[in-house]
């Protein structure tokens, strides 16, 4: 994984989603159309605590995410997604 260059926001938090099963345990491959969003990442990148609540997770941590939370991104050819910290569940 490449080095990302910039740093989220206060209270966000930028996560490297987990790749998706190409095919189940007993070797049947899943199209595209059938594949659901992963919902787990690890975290690549943090901004600063804000003023009323502190960063809880850390660079590195593995998290699990809501369904619907953040928004997608493209960067250097990498698909990332930037959360708040209150859309991250559960750290894991």
């Amino acid at each position: 994984m490449a080095q990302v260059t910039g740093k989220p926001l206060a209270g966000k938090v930028l996560v490297k989603p987990q790749e998706v099963e190409q095919k189940t345990a007993s070797g049947i491959f899943i199209p595209d159309s059938a594949k659901e969003k992963p919902l787990t990442g690890t975290v690549v990148a943090i901004g600063k605590a804000k003023k009323d609540e502190e960063m809880e997770v850390a660079v590195g941590n593995t998290v699990l995410y809501g369904k619907y939370a953040g928004t997608e991104l493209n960067i250097d050819g990498e698909n990332y997604l930037l959360l708040s910290q209150n859309d991250v569940l559960l750290i894991l």
